[in-house]
């Protein structure tokens, strides 16, 4: 299987061709600045809104792992993704999404979400809330098969790889613990599990550690 990942130099992105490649997933990795990719079989400098049609269309699966944090990028979560959709638009690429844990509801009629609730952090809410406009606008295209998938709240980049994790949907999910948190090498996995099985075409899905 042939997989690109999007903004593959980021913490997410990094784990996620590791993981990728270890299964023996042909991974190529599209940066914006040079940089050695540990797994990438092929990395590519160029920035994501100047990729084209062209550059993607080879691939079974592509993987966007973009992340801004700052007040002026973060519609770009939004901007990003919807770019990639109108490249992909069409065809039978799958779009995978890394995604955030804010936009995830807390009760079962999906009216509120965890960010909207009070005791939310507000530091994170501008993040949280740029991610929810960008779900908010993939939940529009029927025309691209993704998928959007989002870590527990407790995101950690430096967690160890259990290899165990437990896969949910819309609601914000804890584990028998009571903890809602996963590594980003769990993460990882459970990306690369569903690049493999294709099950939650234009769904959102989310991910704790078992």
């Amino acid at each position: 299987m042939k997989i690109a990942v999007v903004a593959a130099a980021g913490k997410a992105g990094r784990k996620i061709v590791a993981e990728a490649a270890a299964r023996g997933f042909e991974v190529t990795a599209f940066v914006r600045r040079a940089t050695e990719i540990n797994g990438a079989a092929k990395v590519i400098v160029k920035d994501i809104l100047a990729l084209e049609k062209s550059d993607l269309e080879n691939f079974d699966a592509v993987v966007d792992a973009f992340g801004a944090w700052t007040p002026e990028t973060l519609p770009l979560h939004t901007t990003t993704s919807q770019h990639l959709c109108d490249i992909l638009s069409g065809t039978n690429i799958r779009l995978l999404i890394v995604g955030g844990a804010g936009s995830l509801y807390v009760d079962k009629e999906h009216t509120t979400q965890v960010f909207k609730t009070p005791d939310f952090p507000a530091d994170y809410v501008p993040t949280a809330q740029a991610q929810a406009n960008e779900l908010d606008e993939l939940r529009k295209r029927n025309d691209v098969k993704w998928t959007f998938v989002s870590p527990a709240a407790d995101f950690q980049a430096d967690g160890e790889r259990t290899g165990k994790y437990i896969l949910a949907g819309e609601e914000f999910t804890v584990n028998a613990a009571g903890e809602s948190i996963v590594s980003y090498a769990d993460y990882a996995l459970a990306m690369v599990d569903e690049i493999a099985s294709g099950n939650h075409i234009q769904q959102r899905i989310s991910v704790v550690r078992a």
